[in-house]
């Protein structure tokens, strides 16, 4: 992800560096670009709003106070330019024939994410289902979108919002539910042949997209018995939203040098004969301009930011090479130091710190089956706990201190046997395995329910099925067994979840906390993440991050996690790296990069 402008930047161009400005101006530009087009969703007055937000900016810029804020006070301005623009339009008389106001298929701004970022799947029917939002919807989904992918933190969200953290979070909530349900809708719409039911309901819809079709449309597909299956197996939006990067600024703006007369800039918007960059230029009309500023907007209009990250869907079959833009979980790129820095020289020998007494901690645990040399990586990865997707270790030594902990792994597994076995080797019980999977523990809501008393009469404490993606989601498989569980007045002791990022950049240990605060917030109870790590499975196959890029994500998520009193236990996937992928242990118990990061963590 490219570096935004630091405050040293921020500072040098408030003090009138003009290079600073170019870059300060350049570096935040495509920022502004995609929250304002998200906003509007590619409205011809894009443009005019994203103009008008840098040259505030630039104007506003002597008089920021706080240099470290500047990234919060530039998005507050385009949102109030946003808001502006809305309430003009809303205000603008209309006399005589309606104009048709709607943007260029070339300019709507869904068309070009999807075409620039090369979407497909899940993504693209993400990207389009913005267009089934409101214009208060769009505004909101323009920050929380950057938020999933790393540009924004969740209090700038809120300030530009004028709401608190709590208010915004329930606010993202809402709006992430009619995404889901216009996710449902394009789906729905796209289905072919088209349910004849739907294609009687749509008969009358002239074809834009708008809320109160969305709602009817959605409607249609929970009741009908064909399109129902259009809303399943959603994958979370923040795994998808994560990983993508800004949409590059068109290359269709352009600036033309030779319009710099002394102080004023005069861009103009070119119809016909193209300016170096393309048809449409920034259109600062005689705007009253420092001559570097409008250098600046020159240098940014083609500056192609990337970047970004996502999250996943998951499970973790290897096939792939290393790389370094994504995968499951969250990463971070805090990478140990070898020694600490010093700044005396002496010829005496260096004396060696004291030994510190090596315990596991409680929390941190792993996943495993059984390898050569597990004993000895069990022992030495100083977990707390183990699992190994079974009611009992299975021929795996367990050392002492290291508790293991039983699951009931799917439907088949729920005899008295195999129930006695888990009683017997363990005080805790994990639920079903990946039950929202086809190719895992592949159950229903109401199958796990029925099956639920038969773990609960172990005893033992019980935490719930362990879904592989969307555990935050309303109406997701988690949220519907949990609605379930309450209503039979079932007992689920803790929250069980797997999480796999596919963003391999600092963003990643962030997007994994989001997604543990949203799953905690919705359910109330301890969390227990069992399995997790850094894969990316968006182009049909695994690809892994490199072994620099897992290690600096075990140390930076094993932190975080071991922080938030939540978060009961959690568990990377997995300890043996007997072939490429996100394991700890080489064949023979010897640690690798990320083992020993992993090792050191927690």
């Amino acid at each position: 992800m490219t570096e935004e402008p630091g405050v040293a930047t921020v500072t040098a161009a408030r003090d009138g560096d003009q290079r600073a400005l170019d870059d300060l101006v350049s570096g935040y530009l495509p920022l502004v670009y995609n929250i304002v087009g998200h906003a509007l969703g590619g409205h011809p007055d894009t443009d005019d709003v994203v103009q008008e937000t840098m040259l505030r900016a630039v104007h506003g810029l002597p008089g920021l106070r706080d240099p470290a804020g500047f990234r919060s006070w530039l998005v507050v301005i385009a949102m109030n330019q946003i808001r502006l623009r809305h309430r003009d339009h809303q205000r603008l008389p209309i006399t005589g024939p309606v104009p048709e106001d709607v943007a260029d298929p070339g300019a709507d701004f869904v068309d070009l994410t999807i075409m620039r970022l090369q979407l497909s799947g899940q993504r693209r029917e993400v990207v389009t289902a913005t267009r089934w939002l409101s214009e208060d919807e769009r505004e909101l989904l323009s920050l929380w979108w950057l938020e999933a992918a790393g540009r924004l933190t969740r209090a700038e969200v809120a300030t530009a919002l004028e709401l608190t953290p709590q208010h915004t979070a329930v606010r993202v909530q809402r709006v992430k539910a009619q995404l889901d349900a216009a996710r449902i809708v394009v789906r729905t719409l796209e289905r072919t042949p088209r349910c004849p039911e739907l294609a009687h309901i749509v008969a009358e819809w002239d074809g834009v997209p708008s809320p109160l079709w969305r709602k009817r449309i959605a409607r249609h597909s929970r009741d009908c018995a064909r399109c129902e299956r259009c809303g399943r197996d959603l994958a979370s939006v923040e795994g998808l939203l994560a990983r993508l990067p800004l949409v590059p600024l068109p290359a269709a703006f352009g600036f033309d040098p030779a319009a710099l007369t002394g102080s004023h800039v005069a861009i103009t918007q070119v119809t016909s004969a193209p300016v170096t960059g393309g048809k449409v230029s920034l259109l600062l009309k005689g705007a009253l301009v420092k001559p570097a500023a409008a250098a600046v907007l020159a240098a940014g209009i083609v500056v192609a930011v990337l970047p970004s990250g996502e999250e996943p869907v998951a499970r973790a079959i290897p096939v792939a090479t290393a790389e370094s833009t994504t995968s499951p979980p969250a990463t971070t790129s805090s990478v140990p130091s070898s020694a600490p820095a010093s700044t005396t020289t002496t010829s005496a020998k260096p004396v060696p710190p004291p030994a510190v007494p090596v315990t596991a901690s409680v929390k941190k645990g792993v996943s495993t089956w059984k390898f050569d040399g597990v004993g000895k990586a069990l022992t030495d990865v100083r977990a707390g706990w183990y699992y190994n997707w079974a009611a009992h270790p299975d021929g795996i030594p367990t050392p002492p201190n290291v508790e293991f902990v039983p699951m009931i792994w799917g439907a088949k597994f729920t005899d008295d046997a195999t129930l006695a076995k888990a009683k017997a080797n363990g005080k805790v019980l994990l639920g079903f395995n990946e039950p929202d999977f086809p190719d895992q523990a592949n159950m229903t809501p109401e199958q796990a329910l029925d099956l639920w008393p038969k773990l609960a009469a172990t005893g033992l404490r019980l935490g719930s099925p362990a879904v592989a993606h969307s555990g935050d989601k309303a109406g997701g498989w988690l949220d519907r067994f949990m609605t379930g569980a309450a209503q039979r007045g079932l007992r689920v002791d803790f929250i069980t979840v797997h999480w796999y990022g596919s963003d391999f950049s600092d963003a990643a240990v962030g997007h994994l906390r989001n997604y543990l605060a949203a799953v905690h917030a919705r359910y109330g109870k301890p969390i227990w993440l069992t399995e997790y790590s850094l894969i990316d499975f968006s182009g049909g196959t695994a690809r892994f991050p490199t072994q620099a890029q897992l290690a600096a994500f075990a140390k930076g998520s094993s932190a975080m996690m071991e922080g938030l009193p939540h978060i009961e236990r959690y568990a990377w996937f997995a300890l043996p790296a007997e072939k490429p992928g996100t394991g700890l242990y080489t064949p023979g118990g010897t640690p690798n990069e990320a083992g020993e990061a992993y090792r050191a963590a927690g």
